[in-house]
C-alpha cells in the first residue's frame, strides 16, 4: 500500500523528474504526462461538482422551510401529511439548477416523482441554512383573514386575467382552482388552503402546468404543500435519451454531443412519434383555451418523452404566456432587436425611429420547434422520404410571427409537417 501511495504522489507532483524515469525505465515521459493531466482534469471536475453541489441542493432547508409553516397552521396541501409527519414524501437525488428553485427526483406512497421548491426569499432572509426564515411574512401574504369566499374568487379571476388575457374560459378555471384548493374535501376554503394556493398561482411553471393540464404532453401535477408541488417523472428527459451533465458540455467538442446523441437516440419511427407529439403541443399552445404561450427557450433539455414514447414537455419555466411578455415590451426602450428579447429567444422587433419595442414576437413556436427538429428526424430517415421531409423542415423553420401568417400559414405548415410524419409511422408498431 505504502509503495501504491508513493507512486501516485510521484505522478502527481513529479512527473518530469529523473526518479521517476528510473523507477519506472518503460513508461516515457509523454504518457505519463498525459495520466497527470487526467488526474488533473478529473480532480477539477469532481471538486467543481461536488462544491456547486451544495449550493444548488438544499432540499433540506426546502423541507424545513414548509414543514415549519405547516406546522404553524400556515399553509395546507395534500402532500403536507406525508412530508411533514408520516416522512412518506422523499427527496433523493438533487436536479436543482439555480439555489433558488430546488428540483428533487423523490419517492411519493412507492411512486417516483419529481418535487419543486423555491427558496429564493428564504435565501435572502438569512442565508444560515440552519434557521427558519420567515417566509410566510413575504409569499403566504394573500388572502388576508376575513376574505369572503367570493372576494377571493374575484381575487382569482382578476389575476388569471393579468397573466392569460381576458378568456372566456376563465371562470372554469377558477372553479377547478378552488377544487384544487379544497384539500379535505369539505367544500370550504380555509386561510391556509387559500394561502397556499395563491402562492403556488404565482409560479409561472405551476400555473402554465395547470392551465394546460387536460394536455396529454405536460406532466401530471399529483399534490402539493404551500408552495411545494409534486408532478409525475417523465422518464427521459431529453430527445435524444441521454442528457450531458452540465459539468462536461464545456469539455466535449461539438462532434462528441453530435455523436453521443446518435448513438443513443431512439430508432428513427419512434422519433416521428416524439415530434409529432411535439407539433401538437406547438399547436395546443397556439390560440389554445386560456390563451396563447411562448417557448422562450427552445433547447433539447426542456422536452422529452416518456416509456410509450409520447412526447413530455419537461420543463414549463422556459414557456411564457401571451399577455406576459405582451407586459415586458410595451413601452420597452430599445437601439436593437436584442434589446427585444424575453428569455433567451422570444425576441420581437425595435421600431428603429420610436425606439421602441413592437408587439409581435419574429420567431413563432413552429419555427423553433423545427429547428430542433431539423437534426433529429434527418438523422436515419427513410430515404423515400429524406428529401421531402427536409423541404418542409425548411419551410417551417422559415416562418414568420407577425400577425398577418400566424393563422392560415402556420396551422398548414403544421399539418402538412404531421401528415408526412404519420403516413410513414401508421399502422406500424410505432403508431
Amino acid at each position: 500500500m505504502r509503495r501504491i501511495r508513493r507512486l501516485v504522489h510521484l505522478v502527481l507532483f513529479c512527473p518530469f523528474s529523473k526518479g521517476l524515469q528510473g523507477r519506472l525505465p518503460g513508461i516515457k515521459v509523454k504518457y505519463l504526462l498525459v495520466v497527470w493531466l487526467g488526474i488533473f482534469v478529473g480532480s477539477w471536475v469532481a471538486y467543481m461538482h461536488y462544491s456547486s453541489y451544495s449550493e444548488l441542493c438544499r432540499g433540506h432547508v426546502c423541507r424545513m422551510i414548509i414543514c415549519d409553516q405547516y406546522k404553524k397552521g400556515i399553509i395546507s396541501g395534500s402532500t403536507c401529511k406525508d412530508l411533514c409527519e408520516e416522512r412518506g414524501l422523499l427527496f433523493q437525488h438533487c436536479l436543482s439548477s439555480s439555489p433558488s428553485q430546488q428540483v428533487y427526483r423523490g419517492l411519493w406512497r412507492d411512486r417516483e416523482v419529481i418535487i419543486k421548491c423555491g427558496i429564493g426569499e428564504a435565501l435572502r432572509a438569512d442565508s444560515r441554512p440552519d434557521s427558519v426564515p420567515r417566509r410566510d411574512v413575504v409569499l403566504f401574504d394573500k388572502p388576508t383573514r376575513g376574505t369572503s369566499m367570493d372576494e377571493f374568487k374575484e381575487m382569482l379571476l382578476n389575476f388569471l386575467k393579468s397573466k392569460l388575457g381576458d378568456q372566456p374560459s376563465l371562470p372554469a378555471l377558477v372553479s377547478r382552482i378552488i377544487t384544487m384548493a379544497d384539500v379535505n374535501r369539505d367544500r370550504k376554503v380555509s386561510l391556509a388552503e387559500a394561502k397556499s394556493i395563491w402562492a403556488l398561482l404565482q409560479l409561472n411553471e405551476f400555473l402554465l402546468m395547470f392551465s394546460l393540464h387536460e394536455k396529454e404532453h405536460t406532466a401530471k401535477l399529483l399534490g402539493h404543500c404551500g408552495d411545494l408541488y409534486v408532478t409525475e417523472k417523465i422518464p427521459h428527459t431529453s430527445l435524444y435519451g441521454v442528457d450531458v451533465p452540465p459539468f462536461l458540455q464545456s469539455l466535449l467538442p461539438s462532434i462528441a454531443h453530435q455523436l453521443l446523441h446518435q448513438w443513443f437516440a431512439p430508432a428513427w419511427p419512434r422519433r416521428a412519434k416524439i415530434a409529432i407529439g411535439l407539433l401538437e403541443f406547438v399547436e395546443e399552445i397556439f390560440h389554445g383555451t386560456y390563451g396563447s404561450f411562448y417557448i422562450c427557450e427552445s433547447s433539447l433539455r426542456n422536452v422529452g418523452y416518456n416509456d410509450k414514447y409520447d412526447f413530455k414537455m419537461v420543463n414549463l419555466r422556459k414557456v411564457a404566456t401571451e399577455m406576459t411578455i405582451r407586459g415586458f415590451l410595451k413601452g420597452r426602450h430599445c437601439e436593437q432587436n436584442g434589446d427585444c428579447t424575453y428569455g433567451r429567444d422570444c425576441t420581437a422587433t425595435c421600431d428603429k425611429l420610436l425606439k421602441q419595442c413592437k408587439s409581435d414576437v419574429v420567431q413563432p413556436n413552429l419555427a423553433k420547434v423545427c429547428g430542433l427538429l431539423q437534426d433529429y428526424l434527418l438523422y436515419g430517415a427513410p430515404l423515400e422520404l429524406k428529401e421531402e421531409l427536409q423541404k418542409q423542415l425548411r419551410t417551417c423553420m422559415t416562418l414568420s410571427g407577425l400577425a398577418s401568417q400566424m393563422e392560415v400559414h402556420h396551422s398548414l405548415v403544421l399539418n402538412n409537417l404531421k401528415t408526412l410524419l404519420w403516413k410513414k409511422i401508421s399502422n406500424t408498431k410505432y403508431s
